[in-house]
């Protein structure tokens, strides 16, 4: 965006009518004349600032990774995951067979991995409190600040939390796999399907964790039905879920708070859903290229 700004320019300026003069009076009137900043423009430490917070999670994450990828981990990634408690949820019965129900042998997926440290919240917590000290925010506006964003997104919150106990509810019951199943009959055709699941997900979800959680395991499933990379059709529900934030009710909600806008929902839903659908539908052609020898050179 920084880019284009530099060598393009909209070829209609918005202009506002000049205020009369009153009585001899300024010719600017604060009702329509608006001044944001310095006089000069904003000077480098505030363009600084305006980016820290970007810069801060950038670096924390990054470092976080270190050593993430090695057996075992070392180095960060090792020392996160060393407070990690692992521990069977009580009153979870999961089998993976009648075999083992009879045993009463559980499988894996009972067993819940606190990672307080390594979780992606604590390291977004900790970005915003090194962020806090940056720009100079006081622990009581901060601790205002993050009680507003609560309350903002409140049920945005509860609906990501019952979505994931959804997805743990139909993974762990076979609903899942058989809706992989059902929507592997398909065939081939499947792989232009696939970023479709992905963006209903989102659109219902609000969110591409909460997409993947409930599909994932259906994409994975169906690829294994109709002998097609798992990569590529995981790739894809996560890909085409992104093409669905811009109509999702929640991320609607958001954006019309942040621009001052609360009401026009449903305007600018009419103004992004066809250029979501549009972006959807090529981004099913590539996939569907990429399940053929046209574009299979891509999945690796």
């Amino acid at each position: 965006m920084l880019v284009l700004n530099r060598v393009w320019k909209p070829g209609e300026r918005l202009a506002y009518e000049a205020a009369p003069a009153v009585a001899g009076g300024a010719v600017d009137d604060p009702a329509y004349v608006r001044r944001v900043g310095e006089p000069g423009g904003d000077s480098r430490l505030d363009v600084a600032k305006a980016f820290a917070p970007y810069a801060i999670i950038i670096a924390i994450f990054a470092v976080a990774q270190i050593g993430a990828t090695t057996t075992p981990k070392s180095a960060v990634a090792g020392w996160l995951e060393q407070p990690t408690q692992k521990f069977l949820w009580p009153g979870l019965h999961v089998f993976g067979s009648a075999a083992d129900a009879a045993a009463h042998k559980q499988v894996g997926l009972a067993t819940y991995n606190l990672n307080w440290l390594a979780a992606t919240g604590t390291l977004l917590f900790v970005s915003g409190l090194v962020t806090m000290l940056v720009l100079g925010v006081s622990p009581l506006r901060g601790l205002r600040i993050y009680w507003r964003t609560l309350v903002q997104f409140n049920w945005a919150i509860l609906t990501i939390l019952f979505v994931f106990a959804l997805a743990y509810v139909m993974n762990l019951s076979g609903q899942i796999t058989a809706l992989g199943r059902f929507l592997a009959q398909a065939g081939s055709f499947f792989a232009f399907l696939s970023p479709i699941v992905g963006w209903f997900g989102v659109a219902i979800t609000g969110t591409d964790a909460g997409s993947n959680a409930l599909f994932a395991k259906l994409q994975t499933t169906a690829a294994g039905s109709i002998h097609e990379s798992p990569i590529l059709l995981g790739a894809a529900n996560s890909s085409g879920g992104v093409l669905a934030k811009m109509i999702s009710p929640q991320n609607l909600a958001i954006g019309t708070a942040a621009a001052g806008l609360v009401g026009q929902e449903g305007t600018l839903f009419r103004r992004v859903a066809l250029w979501s659908v549009g972006l959807l539908l090529f981004l099913c052609v590539i996939v569907y290229l990429q399940s053929t020898p046209v574009l299979g050179w891509l999945v690796p």
